[in-house]
């Protein structure tokens, strides 16, 4: 920062309450009244030097004592004291903090050389021209100053003068930098770094107003030397400076967190920020876009930058990180930790764009691959959100169906974050149990998570059941899976197996669905239902016989229902349970809906499998049975 010394005599001037007075022993002649001070001043030091004072003591004689107001000096009382000091010779020392101010008073005193020579204005302009507009830093505090005197700053000049200062350096090449400069980036370190950076000038203007900012990168830009990722760069240094930081933790609603002055003025910087931000998608990251829209819901900001954001952000989506779409909620009637709805928008944003490239994207290798970064980044982020104890599962299921089948190449990471959602949430009711599995597609699970999912006590019971099915489907025929079944079967309520035949009739049969069931012979099916009879049978038929050697106990009324419906299954022939089943599949349900009767009445855990097997026989095709 540079300064310059006018005059040489001490300061004489003194302040007594709303008065200002020169000490001398000649009594004061001339007294100016600028704004809510007076000042007691001398008619021969000043009149000589300024036009405006000549013209208005001319019809004075110079024994008169004159009175003058001067309430519309530029500056105030100030500047005007700046220009009286200089005229009385005192020292006063120039910056770029008080130029704009005593440069304006001076011409509004009409301080000029044809007045006098050597006059205030001219002084004022060799020390703008030399040291201000030479230097880095001084036009830009010199810029700043002159929000408060726009108009004549304005008509003087100094606005453009300053602005064409700062942009020829801006584009200056870094190897003729020789200025100083502020860049404090973290682990940034100067004695290590011989070559200046080629942002090296985005703090240092981040600290003028919006409106001048605006000035500088318009200027900047209309020259087309910078690349585009500098331009950004500049707008995300100068948000972090001024707009609220809503990635930290959830921003307070209370009344002295922000009034609604400074959110006005948040709001009109937030817009401008996005007019101003390039059109080249590399301009800014996925990062900056996504914390603009976190601030835009903040604020409360209009439809018109919301939708722009989300436009920008759908087009980058992909370059997203886990990190990256991390947001608390916004809103104060949230009671969810994090901010799911904004996710939600960008992915809607993102695929809006991305049907619109292609038809058919499983034919397009980058479409492809795409939207399986999405599918993984979004499973990612249920994982992370499913921790949240206020999560509500509608919004977890929203997010989560938005995603087309072709994002996720498997089911395993949305399977993950089922299991984290209901091992946080085990007060979870059944329903909302089923609305969440309802999800998962079991044939898209790898063999490790169907082998968690089949131990997996928090699943509802058909779930298992299925996963049990194209683990068998697929020639996984581990028997440790087999007791898992069989344990949660017997803790099946009743109510379980007439839902899942309620199900089963009720679902509509697809076109095509045989050729989606995966091909198993008469032979493999005649031998999986003959191991689960003779697997219903050794289960209850020990005990029940050890019950009957000791004559302790009466049968009971169900246990003979059983009997009975066990000793029909194994009078059927293999043929006939072929038939039974493979009836079944292709949506001729007369004879499976009346053995789906015999097992509701058995009620037994055979017949809760058999019902649970079927259902996914035909369901294969669904994500998930209910």
């Amino acid at each position: 920062m540079k300064f310059m010394k006018i005059g040489r005599k001490p300061d004489t001037f003194y302040t007594e309450e709303a008065t200002r007075t020169v000490i001398s022993d000649i009594p004061s002649d001339l007294t100016i009244r600028v704004n809510n001070v007076c000042f007691l001043l001398h008619k021969v030091p000043l009149v000589p030097k300024c036009g405006l004072l000549q013209r208005l003591c001319s019809d004075s004689d110079d024994s008169d004592i004159v009175t003058i107001d001067l309430h519309d000096v530029p500056g105030g009382e100030d500047a005007f004291e700046l220009c009286a000091k200089f005229c009385y010779g005192i020292t006063i020392n120039l910056s770029a903090h008080n130029f704009v101010p005593a440069f304006c008073a001076a011409k509004f005193l009409r301080m000029t050389e044809s007045i006098e020579k050597g006059n205030f204005v001219l002084k004022l302009e060799a020390f703008f021209n030399s040291c201000i507009l030479e230097g880095w830093k001084d036009p830009i505090v010199t810029l700043q100053t002159t929000i408060k005197l726009p108009e004549w700053s304005e008509n003087l000049g100094i606005v453009r003068r300053c602005i064409d200062s700062i942009v020829e350096k801006i584009l200056t090449p870094t190897a003729k930098v020789s200025w100083s400069y502020t860049y404090t980036r973290p682990g940034y370190n100067k004695k290590q770094h011989q070559s200046v950076p080629k942002d090296w000038w985005t703090e240092d203007i981040s600290d003028l107003d919006i409106d001048l900012f605006r000035c500088i990168i318009t200027a900047v830009r209309s020259t087309y030397i910078p690349p585009p990722q500098l331009i950004g760069e500049a707008l995300h240094v100068y948000a972090c400076r001024w707009l609220p930081d809503t990635t930290k933790s959830r921003p307070s609603h209370s009344s002295g967190s922000q009034t609604e002055g400074s959110k006005e003025k948040s709001r009109r910087i937030l817009e401008s920020i996005v007019s101003m931000i390039p059109a080249d998608r590399s301009s800014v990251s996925i990062g900056f876009l996504l914390k603009l829209l976190s601030i835009a819901n903040y604020l409360g900001a209009s439809p018109v930058t919301k939708t722009e954001l989300m436009r920008k952000a759908g087009l980058q989506f992909e370059e997203a990180t886990l990190n990256d779409i991390l947001f608390p909620s916004q809103l104060p009637t949230d009671q969810h930790n994090y901010d799911i709805d904004l996710v939600a928008a960008v992915l809607e944003s993102y695929l809006v764009l991305w049907r619109r490239q292609s038809p058919v994207p499983a034919e397009n290798g980058h479409l492809l691959r795409s939207i399986r970064k999405i599918g993984k980044l979004i499973d990612s982020y249920l994982q992370f959100v499913a921790r949240d104890v206020n999560m509500p599962i509608p919004k977890l299921v929203s997010l989560a169906e938005a995603l087309p089948d072709v994002a996720r190449e498997d089911h395993d990471g949305l399977y993950k974050a089922i299991n984290i959602y209901l091992k946080e949430h085990p007060d979870v009711s059944k329903a909302e149990k089923k609305r969440l599995c309802r999800m998962l597609d079991c044939q898209k699970l790898s063999p490790e998570v169907r082998a968690h999912a089949v131990k997996n006590e928090r699943l509802p019971l058909r779930t298992v059941v299925q996963v049990l099915f194209f683990e068998q489907e697929s020639g996984s025929r581990a028997t440790t899976h087999k007791p898992e079944l069989a344990t949660r079967a017997r803790q099946a309520p009743p109510e379980a197996e007439a839902e899942a035949k309620q199900e089963c009739n009720n679902k509509p049969q697809h076109q095509g669905i045989k050729s989606r069931v995966p091909e198993t012979s008469e032979r493999d099916v005649q031998k999986r239902l003959e191991a689960m009879m003779v697997r219903g049978e050794s289960e209850k038929g020990k005990e029940r016989r050890r019950e009957a050697n000791s004559g302790s106990k009466v049968m009971d009324p169900k246990q003979e229902r059983r009997d009975i419906a066990m000793a029909r299954y194994q009078s059927s022939s293999p043929s006939q349970l072929w038939f039974l089943a493979t009836d079944h599949v292709h949506g001729q349900s007369s004879n499976n809906k009346a053995l789906s009767q015999q097992l509701s009445s058995a009620n037994s855990e055979f017949n809760l499998a058999m019902v649970g097997l079927m259902n996914g026989a035909v369901d294969v095709t669904k994500s998930l049975p209910e």
